[in-house]
């Protein structure tokens, strides 16, 4: 018989990272279950013990379905695409059913008071009227669609410390800074204004923050 996952639950770690808060130990590339607040129990892969506290154990984890924070914009980029694929097809049905009576409606003819076909007449006109509405409503979802899609589709490449490909980043990211800050007081590179060495220097102590945090989750 399979032995079952361990339990742990989702804790907050820092902005945009959960780790896993176990009762146990676990080993590195072990397979657990986290369960959200919901009830969900998501399969994940431990990396690290980030710290220990009240007898618990705080890891950092990966989806073990590779579920992540540019997988998620991949995700809502595809699912704001099918819906204005969906809203532009509405409105396209909605457009071709607005010339229902269109070879009657071109010849301008007044509405007959009083005679039998201005009910019809009446109803045709109330009737495209609505479908142009609805035509033109579908048309500015689909544009809000788009815009979303266009969104989300920026952020498919973003990198926070949630996911272990951060590391790299944030490294390459402190050394070219920490390369920038030394050029400034020797000269290398000129100084934009009297603040640029304290700017500069400001810069590389938040992006030395974010290294150690990575390295603290993924190294």
């Amino acid at each position: 018989m399979e032995a079952e996952n361990k339990t742990a639950t989702y804790a907050k770690y820092c902005p945009n990272v959960w780790v896993a808060k176990c009762l146990e130990k676990c080993e590195k590339d072990e397979i657990i279950d986290v369960e959200t607040q919901y009830g969900k129990i998501n399969e994940s892969i431990v990396h690290n013990l980030v710290f220990e506290k009240d007898g618990y154990f705080y890891y950092s984890i990966t989806r073990a379905d590779g579920y992540n924070l540019q997988e998620r914009a991949k995700r809502k980029a595809e699912q704001y695409s099918n819906w204005a694929s969906l809203a532009e097809s509405k409105s396209n049905l909605y457009y071709e059913a607005s010339k229902e009576g269109a070879d009657f409606l071109v010849l301008a003819e007044p509405i007959k008071i009083g005679h039998h076909s201005e009910k019809r007449h009446r109803a045709l006109i109330e009737r495209n009227n609505n479908r142009m509405a609805k035509c033109v409503e579908n048309a500015d979802k689909a544009e809000q669609h788009k815009y979303k899609e266009k969104v989300w589709g920026k952020r498919v490449e973003d990198i926070n410390l949630s996911i272990p490909e951060s590391l790299e980043y944030f490294k390459e990211e402190y050394e070219k800074l920490k390369e920038y800050h030394e050029g400034l007081k020797s000269g290398k590179y000129t100084k934009e204004h009297s603040y640029s060495v304290a700017y500069a220097k400001k810069k590389v102590n938040e992006m030395k923050k974010n290294y150690d945090i990575a390295a603290k989750l993924w190294g």
